[in-house]
């Protein structure tokens, strides 16, 4: 499946748009590495753990999304936004990623 964050495929013709798709995800991060990275942010290093969890949010909120084109018929998504929040939940934080596009069929 091709996922692109252009609204058109260079050299493609989009031949049918089968509507909005979207993938969302929630992934919890550990107390103690919250605890660690706020130590490594202070001090101006990078935080290895956040990193692993938005990337791997992003894989799921990507294939959520993919899995819904697919059942729509779509041989692409076009126009794909992804948008990163923390949500604090009790006392610990939660991050979330969202990602959505426009199902599409194209030819070459």
């Amino acid at each position: 499946m091709l996922i692109l964050t252009t609204p058109n495929i260079e050299g493609k013709r989009i031949v049918q748009y089968l509507g909005l798709v979207s993938g969302e995800a929630i992934l919890g991060a550990n107390v103690f590495r919250d605890f660690f990275a706020g130590i490594r942010d202070i001090v101006g290093g990078r935080s290895a753990a956040y990193e692993k969890e938005l990337r791997k949010a992003k894989e799921v909120a990507l294939e959520d999304m993919t899995d819904q084109a697919r059942a729509l018929g779509a041989n692409a998504v076009v126009a794909v936004d992804l948008d990163y929040e923390t949500i604090g939940i009790g006392s610990g934080n939660m991050l979330m990623v969202s990602a959505c596009g426009t199902a599409v069929i194209y030819q070459d």
